[in-house]
């Protein structure tokens, strides 16, 4: 260790360190800079938390984030585990410590964890309670609500004091604006891809998609489908019954087609009554099967127009598949388009498949 003139031996640490308050100052403004320069929320979370750690130097520690829907807490950032330990692993609300916290919406700050029946490691982790000594626990909250909750355990409780439990409160008071910043950036960006009618993708995310799927097929070498849907007589309804309940029956194809296609699938409204699924990994055959799936579905959907009436819903639909039909995003959509008009300007109701035709009914 350096020695000063005098013989005494001088302190290795930057001076920023050594003084208490310019370190504290300088951990508000790293988190202050971490919220103004990326609207990433785990980037901030994380760097909010970094800033804890060097604070109150726990062993091991947590950010569990609100499932507000199920009523449980789920891990997005877990310092001393693998992510394979916690990925999968849920708290209920109510539950252990963290559950705890984050039903009551208060602070706990455990010295010994034994000695509390609050405290249950989640059996999915290694952590056996012999081995953790103490915890600190605190909710994350916004407007009255619990959004999440930070878990410290084993940390230097010794040099705990009035003054670092505010400055903990105020740190998680930053992680909580964080996570509403987060939200309402993803608002901001579901509102500029979603259709405001049915809540399917709109046209101009559609685009973009067929894009990535289309360099993803052309880098491996694969094939994607689209399957392009139009209602048969759908001004009908909007002429007899009103355009909210024709809005209404569109809400509900849209449902419809979502819930019967597969979960790496994706439905968008492609305008007025016009919808495209894009399936993603499906040659010919395959996409033909699941447009005769969607047809089905669609004969077998009644939809209540009021006075006791239910309408039917029939549809005409086209199928192109990349790269037999087609190597750009409009030329798939064109040649789906067409394949779609052979079957509204002929039977309507039924399925045509591009270097097929149309499909007996």
């Amino acid at each position: 260790m350096a020695e000063s003139a005098s013989g005494m031996a001088s302190d290795p640490r930057p001076s920023s360190l050594r003084d208490p308050q310019l370190r504290d100052l300088l951990v508000f403004h790293n988190v202050a800079r971490a919220l103004t320069s990326s609207l990433d929320r785990d980037a901030i979370l994380r760097a909010i938390m970094q800033q804890m750690e060097q604070f109150f130097e726990p062993e091991t520690w947590s950010l569990l984030l609100m499932d507000e829907t199920r009523r449980e807490l789920y891990y997005i950032i877990a310092v001393g585990h693998t992510e394979a330990d916690v990925r999968n692993l849920r708290i209920p609300v109510g539950q252990g410590i963290a559950g705890w916290v984050a039903e009551h919406g208060e602070s706990l700050i455990v010295p010994e964890v034994s000695q509390d029946p609050r405290f249950s490691a989640p059996s999915k982790i290694e952590v056996k309670p012999s081995r953790v000594r103490s915890a600190i626990c605190m909710p994350l909250r916004s407007k009255l609500r619990t959004l999440g909750v930070i878990e410290l355990l084993n940390c230097r409780l010794d040099t705990l004091s009035d003054y670092t439990i505010s400055f903990l409160h105020v740190l998680c008071d930053y992680a909580a604006i964080a996570i509403e910043n987060a939200r309402s950036v993803e608002r901001i960006q579901e509102l500029t891809i979603t259709d405001d009618c049915t809540g399917l993708y709109n046209v101009r995310h559609l685009y973009r998609v067929m894009e990535s799927e289309l360099e993803r097929a052309k880098r491996f070498q694969s094939s994607f489908s689209l399957i392009f849907i139009d209602l048969d007589h759908f001004k009908r309804v909007n002429d007899v019954y009103g355009h909210l309940t024709g809005s209404r029956l569109l809400a509900d194809v849209g449902q419809e087609l979502r819930n019967a296609v597969r979960e790496v699938d994706s439905v968008f409204r492609y305008g007025g009554d016009e919808f495209i699924v894009l399936l993603p990994e499906t040659g010919k055959e395959a996409s033909r099967d699941i447009a005769k799936t969607l047809i089905s579905h669609l004969r077998n959907l009644r939809f209540p127009a009021g006075n006791g009436s239910d309408l039917e819903v029939r549809a005409s639909i086209g199928v192109a598949t990349y790269p037999d039909d087609g190597e750009a995003v409009h030329e798939l959509i064109g040649r789906a388009d067409a394949m779609m008009y052979l079957v509204k300007n002929s039977t309507r109701d039924n399925v045509a498949v591009a270097g097929i035709g149309l499909l007996p009914r």
